[in-house]
């Protein structure tokens, strides 16, 4: 779907694309329906919700699991500070060294050359995620080292699959010069209906949904369920399915 030779905008998704939040966003999540229900959902379970493409915030969608296991249903706040304690396990604005949760289990799944080497071949880069802007700025600026990067975080704009942070970042990266194309990289379908959502609303605008799988589908005795995962992607509408997040310096759109 890219457009051969046109200038590209590379818009990324952090949670599943940037690091993997197995081990804590997804772990918080279940934590925080067990601490209300005394049932954890499966990965599977929370993969078949994410996979419905309207509950990609985690709070929203702790709190729909809990409706569906028939729970009686706690106050949003509340629950959302159970949830940051989980994961945060401190102030979340406050010092990231004092943060004990399970934000410190994050594995990256890229490097800061990845950014240089996009940087190097003359492409705009950014963030629109739906992590918490310190949960996001902490991953971005501390942990890969990025000066001041250009993103949209929860609470910036309304959550996707809503297109306004997506057309936003776009925007203020150059997407109304004419011939530029932007491209979108996510691992959920609710990242897919926010591509097509953006071509909805900017007709004129080339977009390009790019997908992959999130990492805790990428080993060998998870193919069976990868294949369906990105079977769903491609039916909401992906352009291509990468095989990982570094698979786009190979894409033509930024090839160089």
């Amino acid at each position: 779907m890219d457009v051969l030779g046109s200038p590209t905008i590379l818009l990324f998704d952090i949670d599943g694309v940037i690091r993997d939040v197995a081990g804590s966003y997804r772990r918080a999540l279940q934590c925080t329906v067990q601490h209300y229900c005394g049932w954890q959902p499966s990965a599977d379970v929370i993969d078949a919700l994410k996979a419905e493409g309207a509950w990609n915030n985690d709070w929203d969608a702790s709190l729909e699991l809990l409706r569906r296991h028939g729970a009686e249903l706690p106050d949003r706040a509340a629950l959302i500070d159970v949830f940051s304690g989980f994961y945060f396990g401190g102030d979340p604005d406050g010092d990231p060294s004092q943060w004990t949760g399970f934000i410190g289990d994050e594995p990256l799944l890229v490097d800061a050359s990845f950014f240089a080497t996009l940087s190097k071949r003359k492409l705009s880069w950014g963030f629109v995620s739906g992590a918490e802007p310190p949960s996001a700025r902490f991953v971005l600026q501390q942990r890969l080292g990025l000066q001041d990067p250009p993103l949209i975080a929860m609470g910036d704009a309304p959550d996707k699959p809503d297109p306004t942070g997506l057309i936003r970042l776009a925007k203020a990266l150059g997407a109304s010069a004419e011939g530029v194309q932007v491209a979108y990289l996510g691992d959920t379908v609710a990242d897919v209906h926010t591509v097509i959502k953006a071509r909805e609303r900017w007709p004129e605008q080339p977009f390009v949904s790019l997908a992959v799988a999130p990492p805790h589908l990428q080993t060998p005795k998870q193919a069976a369920a990868r294949d369906i995962y990105e079977q769903r992607l491609r039916e909401a509408g992906a352009d291509q399915v990468l095989t990982t997040t570094e698979a786009v310096l190979h894409w033509e759109g930024a090839a160089g």
